[in-house]
């Protein structure tokens, strides 16, 4: 019997590049190796570094599959080959990283053989780190949204986007949302870029108030909630072309305005995007040509502060900002907005969401009042590994039928957590955000 190849070799961009163990599989379910994964890059090249190319890009690695652990590694890998580029960031918490800047089609294969399956890409270029040259619109359902839902948040930004002269560009997540992007004019910090996203959910949110939410609490949230700090310094989110950690292989795929009626997540994957993309090519193809400026944004964000709508929450492990509103979240206030319970934390999402059902078996008169938004289950990260959180909002369940706190179970906190009180765990970092948008 023939042992498996050890190593593969690929060719791009006039370099050779080994894929080490290629027929280790990556997603089980759909039966594809990290040399899929690799000639898939391969394929959409030309598209995946339009949107992800000369950029810093965090690496987000699967090294045994997506049923394995993952991890975020923001410092690019000593053992490299000097033909990789890296830039030296500085993040909010004053240290510094250099992070992997791909430049050729080689590069995203050496990042595949990384086990690498997703293109996250800082909203800037390598030569100018300090102003973006592109807004981030991420428009991502509370559970139990259909996708017709989102379809009309987005056509919603379209018409801000219209009427503000910006040209939006819009794209699947790969998940379950909706990314639109803006290319901008590099003269603006982020800071101004992050106001302006704020400025625009808020407007989307005023003409469509029962579609879509500007709310940065889950527990506040309903609809579509178009995350406002995904603009924020430091933040990264999956590029067009990206692979997502789905058992289908879906792919993060651009598309046309008119594509958004006809298109669903689950049209694009490792499988079928490079068949199209062969066919038609990249539909953000002249996105570089459309710089566009942010000064209606700030405009509109102007008038929002005169009409009394200030700042919102930053991401939990931002310093406070000034004019940031009191960073607590509604349930823990003195007096609750939401009444919430924890469920439990484990490393292993099966895990809590086995305890999730414990508790629904224990409480069935709560659990049937419970809405699918009810559910709040945080992806969290810190800063060598991740876990799951899940909590329940019990508003819809009547007052005399609301369980109070339990044990958790299960209560499994990583050693990187470890010494960090319950009172602390919101202002951790979730993962990409978090959520699976």
């Amino acid at each position: 019997m023939a042992r498996p190849a050890e190593q593969e070799r690929l060719t791009a961009s006039g370099r050779e590049v080994a894929i080490s163990n290629p027929e280790k599989v990556l997603f089980p379910e759909a039966h594809l190796t990290k040399l899929d994964l690799a000639q898939y890059y391969l394929s959409v090249a030309d598209g995946a570094l339009r949107a992800a190319g000369g950029r810093p890009n965090v690496l987000v690695r699967y090294p045994n599959g997506i049923d394995g652990e993952y991890f975020y590694q923001k410092r690019a890998p000593s053992s490299r080959p000097p033909w990789i580029d890296v830039v030296a960031l500085k993040f909010p918490s004053g240290r510094t990283a250099e992070e992997v800047v791909p430049q050729d089609a080689a590069a995203l294969l050496w990042m595949a053989n990384l086990a690498c399956l997703e293109l996250h890409p800082h909203p800037v270029r390598d030569d100018d780190l300090d102003h973006p040259d592109e807004l981030r619109v991420d428009l991502d359902p509370v559970p139990g949204v259909s996708w017709e839902q989102i379809r009309e948040v987005a056509r919603a930004v379209r018409g801000v986007l219209n009427d503000l002269h910006l040209v939006g560009w819009p794209k699947t997540s790969g998940s379950r949302g909706m990314h639109i992007y803006i290319r901008i004019e590099r003269r603006w910090t982020f800071n101004q870029a992050r106001r302006a996203a704020l400025a625009l959910a808020r407007e989307v949110e005023r003409r469509a108030p029962g579609l879509a939410t500007s709310k940065w609490w889950k527990e506040e949230r309903h609809g579509v909630f178009i995350d406002y700090n995904q603009n924020a310094k430091d933040r990264t989110i999956a590029a067009a072309y990206s692979v997502r950690p789905k058992p289908d292989a879906r792919v993060s795929a651009p598309l046309t305005w008119d594509e958004i009626d006809e298109a669903a997540p689950e049209d694009f994957t490792m499988l079928t995007m490079p068949a199209r993309f062969a066919a038609i090519g990249d539909r953000h193809r002249d996105i570089d040509a459309h710089p566009c400026s942010l000064e209606g944004l700030l405009e509109l964000s102007a008038r929002q502060e005169a009409e009394g709508l200030g700042d919102a929450p930053w991401p939990p492990h931002y310093r406070k900002q000034p004019g940031e509103p009191a960073r607590v979240q509604p349930s823990r206030r003195r007096t609750p907005v939401h009444p919430l319970v924890e469920i439990g934390r484990s490393r292993d999402k099966d895990a809590v969401l086995a305890g999730l059902g414990r508790w629904k078996a224990r409480h069935p008169e709560a659990a049937a009042h419970l809405e699918p938004a009810d559910v709040l289950v945080d992806a969290m990260r810190g800063r060598f590994s991740t876990w799951t959180r899940i909590r329940i909002n019990l508003q819809h369940v009547p007052e005399a039928l609301r369980p109070g706190q339990e044990p958790l179970d299960p209560d499994d906190m990583p050693d990187d957590w470890a010494g960090v009180s319950h009172a602390d765990w919101p202002r951790r970092r979730p993962s990409r955000s978090r959520k699976e948008s």
